[in-house]
């Protein structure tokens, strides 16, 4: 059984003026409120996703037939493990850490930019590694593609009043 229950007036509203009146549930169902979540938190949890699609990706990758004794042979995918490439490695990982953080600090008009540059840049490195590889890397591959396409997604439609604080 649903009643009308008025809602308090905003300033400058008319009487009878839509949104004026809620309807209030008053079984034992409960209306679930929907919370908005800030830009900030929305593109700082996007970057954990992605960080670990990585981290199950390489992990999966161990399962591969040969991936192990390729690894303790000193190469993967045809690469040899060096200091330098472990060096590489880990400033790509370590950008998308820092990114965990970072879309919840930088002020709203760097944050913008930070979050269409590196993920573009992101999806190029993603976009060349796959090719060749296993439909598992594949579907990782693509989905950590779309999430960094969804981050660049809200940096570029940040609201303007966020950027204002």
């Amino acid at each position: 059984m649903e009643r009308e229950v008025p809602r308090p007036r905003l300033t400058g509203a008319q009487p009878g003026a839509e949104g004026e009146v809620a309807a209030v549930s008053t079984s034992r169902s409960r209306i679930l409120v929907d919370e908005r979540i800030g830009v900030r938190i929305k593109v700082s949890t996007l970057w954990v996703a992605v960080l670990l699609l990585f981290a199950y990706g390489d992990i999966i990758g161990f399962f591969v037939p040969g991936r192990i004794q390729e690894v303790m042979g000193g190469e993967v995918s045809g690469m040899k493990i060096t200091q330098t490439f472990l060096f590489a490695v880990s400033v790509y990982i370590a950008a998308a850490v820092v990114m965990v953080v970072l879309s919840l600090i930088l002020q709203p008009r760097v944050n913008r930019w930070v979050n269409v540059i590196l993920p573009a840049l992101y999806i190029v490195s993603i976009v060349v590694s796959a090719i060749g590889e296993d439909a598992y890397f594949l579907f990782l591959s693509v989905i950590e593609s779309a999430l960094l396409l969804v981050i660049i997604g809200y940096a570029w439609t940040w609201p303007a009043s966020e950027e204002r604080s």
